[in-house]
């Protein structure tokens, strides 16, 4: 059994006092080979939701994005990983990271951002 932590901080795209997304944990373990997934509490009402992976020395990099609305749509990285998928809880409170059969190359930094709906001027 090999555990590595997954750490992951949230970031915040755009400006808004009513949009908030926060990670539920700073570090997360995972054995090789499991599922594992990474989950940010959010609040108010965002356009859409987005992962992005950051190893040591290099830039974050997109890995998926939701769109908030009664039928969501996903837009996957170029190329996609498809061992990575993002879902939203039914509450709409909650998005989810899931990792399946997790590999050390998944042992990173993870950020969940938002772009907060924009109305009025």
């Amino acid at each position: 059994m090999f555990l590595y932590p997954l750490l992951f901080i949230s970031a915040l795209v755009g400006v808004s006092y009513h949009d908030e997304i926060q990670p539920t944990a700073k570090i997360m373990y995972g054995d090789k080979g499991n599922f594992v997934t990474l989950s940010c509490n959010y609040s108010g009402s965002p356009y859409n939701l987005q992962w992005y992976r950051q190893y040591p020395r290099s830039a974050p990099k997109f890995l998926l994005l939701t769109t908030v609305s009664s039928n969501p749509s996903v837009v996957n990285a170029t190329p996609p990983y498809p061992h990575l998928s993002i879902k939203l809880n039914k509450e709409r409170t909650r998005l989810d990271l899931e990792i399946s059969s997790a590999d050390v190359t998944d042992s990173a930094l993870y950020y969940c951002a938002l772009q907060p709906t924009v109305t009025g001027n």
